[in-house]
């Protein structure tokens, strides 16, 4: 018989898989905390978008509360032996050891291009050896550093747009891996300069590969549908899946359930239950999320889980906005229960809270829990102020709860770090 839960049990389930049962630490945060912290994760959206802090800090600060954002540097954007980017999701930070994993889509890449004549792979192998010579001889490289010294042609056949293309194209493939970053600029270099042999050589048929990023999406999600495990990893292939599905099941790892209110067009949603999920009897923690965290980064499954409509409006035009620009979903309970435009304004040290608004789940008492919030991510950001706007319906509860006047601003904030 299929097991049965509610809409409240999966959301504690899926929430409990992604860490938020845990205690924020009360001591300084290491780098076993975010080793730990990615491993439920399995990965961490990489995004440019600074105005508040740049997306992949931030599921961190969710789970882990303030820590120095100089650790996340150095355990992923210097040249280590933990973690490398890939297309896991969107760009990504991943476990190295997981680099064959995607053996079967760096070939995909690599048999769609080279199939068609017409592909730039195809119309450009002269910058694409060129480009892998200079990597073998050189060692890692910025793109700029190729670009100072690639051969002066006639036309647009040495265009920085080529060797940016070329670098790019060759990283999808595999051919090249990203050995870390200066500031945001990523460094190129051969797979092989990066990447342990014993790992490069690691054979992991396709089958075996979706099979085993299946099971780890269904690991973080607790309790997922078809869709929410085939979004985790971005894998299209729905037959392969639903075979994935099917062996996990006889395995053992996988148990099909029925969530209520899982619904499409009247009829219930096939789910699965990873066998290691828990259902803790209530969820305690608070937290702003990015639009970026596998909490929410999935349109569907925020809907269905937490009745959260969400869209980010960074490409939308500001006259057509109607949360803001970089509006963030803030976690209390079990519940999504508002969203926060927010703006670091480093000239100011003020964290500007442009506009803030309810969701249908949200209670008169969540604004004290939101305000403990913003008051911890200034001080992550080390921003001395915080200031809120008029805008949106939950603006005077929160400047309330800050003690502030809408619109005016809490001046010296303090916030001590305390476990969710």
């Amino acid at each position: 018989m299929t097991e049965t839960l509610s809409a409240a049990q999966a959301r504690r389930i899926a929430l409990a898989a992604q860490g938020f049962t845990r205690r924020r630490p009360t001591a300084t945060v290491s780098a076993r905390h975010v080793h730990s912290t990615m491993q439920r994760l399995g990965v961490l959206q990489i995004d440019s978008v600074n105005v508040f802090a740049r997306s992949h800090y931030l599921p961190l600060f969710s789970r882990l509360g303030s820590y120095d954002p100089a650790l996340l540097d150095r355990v992923f954007l210097s040249r280590t032996t933990h973690y490398v980017e890939y297309l896991a999701h969107e760009a990504t930070f991943v476990p190295v050891e997981d680099w064959s994993l995607w053996r079967f889509r760096m070939e995909a890449f690599r048999t769609r291009w080279a199939s068609d004549p017409q592909s730039w792979l195809s119309q450009n192998t002269r910058t694409i050896s060129w480009v892998k010579d200079e990597l073998r001889t050189r060692g890692p490289l910025r793109p700029a550093q190729l670009r100072a010294d690639a051969p002066r042609e006639r036309g647009t056949w040495w265009d920085w747009d080529d060797v940016k293309l070329a670098l790019e194209h060759l990283w999808r493939t595999g051919d090249v891996a990203i050995s870390g970053r200066r500031g945001f600029e990523r460094h190129y270099a051969l797979e092989e300069q990066v990447i342990p042999s014993e790992v490069r050589e690691r054979v992991v048929p396709r089958e075996d590969g979706i099979r085993e990023l299946v099971r780890r999406a269904a690991r973080s999600s607790g309790v997922a549908t078809e869709s929410d495990l085939a979004d985790y990893y971005r894998i299209r292939d729905r037959t392969t899946i639903r075979q994935a599905i099917d062996d996990l099941v006889d395995n053992g790892d996988l148990q099909p359930v029925q969530v209520r209110g899982w619904e499409r067009g009247g009829r219930p949603v096939p789910a699965w239950l990873h066998r290691d999920s828990v259902l803790p009897r209530r969820i305690d923690a608070a937290a702003i999320l990015t639009p970026f965290d596998p909490v929410v980064w999935f349109r569907e499954r925020a809907l269905r889980v937490f009745d959260l409509d969400y869209r980010i409006e960074i490409y939308v035009p500001a006259h057509k906005r109607r949360y803001g620009y970089y509006s963030l979903p803030v976690l209390v309970g079990d519940r999504i229960v508002a969203r926060v435009d927010l703006k670091s304004d480093r000239a100011t040290s003020t964290l500007q809270v442009q506009s803030a608004w309810w969701e249908p789940q949200s209670r008169a008492e969540d604004a004290e829990s939101i305000a403990r919030e913003l008051a911890l991510a200034a001080t992550w950001q080390g921003l001395e102020n915080i200031s809120v706007s008029g805008w949106g319906d939950a603006a005077d509860a929160v400047a309330g709860a800050l003690h502030v006047e809408r619109g005016g601003v809490l001046r010296h904030v303090h916030a001590r770090q305390e476990s969710a």
